[in-house]
């Protein structure tokens, strides 16, 4: 059986390890115990120290010590610090981007800049600014506040802010693009548009793709999709792999999109395997481009995991030796839905106070249901804290009714999660903007 290091402590982490460890021995490095990674590492017979998997003579050391022949990743900051970049040059098998491939994620410009190559017509009036002066004149262009202004860099999905729902005038917009432009150097304002988002998640092995079932991301903090952006509050898909407002042609334009960018990324050495994902609207006049990840989304990555109908070791066996296909990766015809816990406080206000919160993760496991821990360590029996003041735990499920799923988590919910928690309970309607 293959080692396999799995680097990252979040709910994709954790779904991610899940699946691994079914068919390989599991090995990471934890900066904190994250109950699920930790069970499925034990499970599989690995290992796991808790260290920081940023120190790289750290996890050269772990990957030597333990012989470890395969290496995760599909976190931003890991994947743009070059840690795929580290694993490659010691020889293990990867499922990521190198760093210079992860540019896609970590440079918006970039990789508008590729888009704009090679779909044109998929592109949103967009201003790549590196002054003031440039910034004050493009924002006095516009009539109101009818914007969105996007930060150049890696911003856990939060950092974008859209006119007249992050920002309500001209002058307030104004002052967060100065913000982002002091922290980088560069930032990009954009036409608002109208349309439902979506996102496209492509497997690939370097040349071939294939394309997940679509999933419909919950990114607001509020029920109807109000409040602050979030890294998402919730997940679901749909057993046809599409969603009601989308059909085949538009899915398959956008995946010719991200086939051709993963050509464009590897057209001189191999720089990209594993997961590229891109976001999307479908305007009145077309599909238009958002932005691209350069891994998989989370908790988007509970939902397609869970609707993986091949092994996902032997889909990862496929990507090592360049033979992933659409009849070697199949997945469900099946609903799959997530529903995210978090604190009170979680996106908004910046407080990193502890949030302490019991449950009996047993008892709700024997109901059927997948409980999968992102920013959360135990402290006791049923007893939790959180670690940051990011999402907390993902409660899943997947089967063929929609409305039998829902009232499901949300009966659990109710029930057996701790009322100093909080989370939207809305998952499931579709909202379109």
């Amino acid at each position: 059986m293959e080692r396999c290091l799995l680097l990252g402590n979040g709910g994709r982490e954790a779904v991610i390890a899940e699946y691994v460890s079914k068919g390989y021995e599991l090995y990471s490095i934890l900066p904190y115990e994250n109950p699920s990674i930790v069970k499925y590492v034990t499970k599989s017979g690995g290992k796991y120290i808790v260290g920081n998997p940023f120190d790289k003579e750290l996890v050269k050391k772990f990957i030597q010590d333990n012989q470890l022949e395969v290496c995760i990743i599909s976190s931003d900051n890991l994947l743009q610090d070059g840690l795929i970049d580290l694993a490659k040059s010691l020889g293990l098998k990867v499922f990521g981007p190198t760093s210079k491939g992860a540019k896609i994620e970590w440079s918006k410009t970039y990789a508008l800049e590729i888009v704009q190559e090679l779909a044109p017509e998929m592109i949103i009036k967009n201003y790549h600014i590196s002054t003031n002066e440039e910034l004050e004149k493009v924002i006095a262009n516009y009539v109101d506040e009818n914007f969105v202004i996007k930060p150049e860099g890696l911003t856990g999905g939060k950092g974008v802010k859209v006119g007249g729902v992050h920002f309500k005038t001209k002058h307030e917009g104004l002052e967060y693009a100065k913000s982002c432009l002091k922290e980088s150097g560069k930032v990009i304002i954009q036409d608002k548009v109208e349309g439902s988002e979506f996102t496209v998640m492509c497997l690939t092995d370097g040349e071939n793709i294939v394309t997940t079932p679509i999933t419909f991301d919950y990114p607001y903090r509020f029920e109807e999709d109000k409040g602050p952006g979030t890294g998402g509050m919730g997940c679901m898909s749909y057993p046809n792999g599409l969603l009601p407002f989308l059909d085949k042609e538009d899915v398959d334009k956008c995946s010719d999109l991200i086939k051709r960018t993963i050509q464009y990324l590897n057209k001189d050495s191999k720089e990209f395997t594993g997961v590229l994902y891109g976001g999307f609207f479908k305007c009145k006049d077309g599909i238009k481009f958002i932005e691209f990840n350069a891994r998989f989304g989370d908790p988007e990555a509970i939902n397609v995991l869970n609707a993986l109908d091949t092994p996902f070791t032997n889909v990862l066996n496929n990507i090592f030796e360049g033979t992933l296909s659409k009849e070697n990766c199949k997945f469900k015809e099946e609903y799959t839905f997530t529903v995210y816990i978090v604190s009170k406080q979680y996106a908004i206000t910046s407080s990193k106070e502890p949030v302490v919160f019991k449950m009996n993760v047993e008892e709700i496991l024997n109901k059927g249901i997948k409980l999968y821990f992102a920013n959360a360590k135990q402290i006791g029996e049923n007893e939790y804290t959180s670690v940051s003041n990011s999402r907390l735990f993902a409660i899943a499920t997947s089967g063929k009714e929609l409305e039998e799923l829902r009232k499901e988590v949300y009966n659990i919910i109710e029930t057996d999660i701790d009322k100093v928690l909080d989370y939207r309970k809305d998952i499931g309607e579709i909202y379109v903007h």
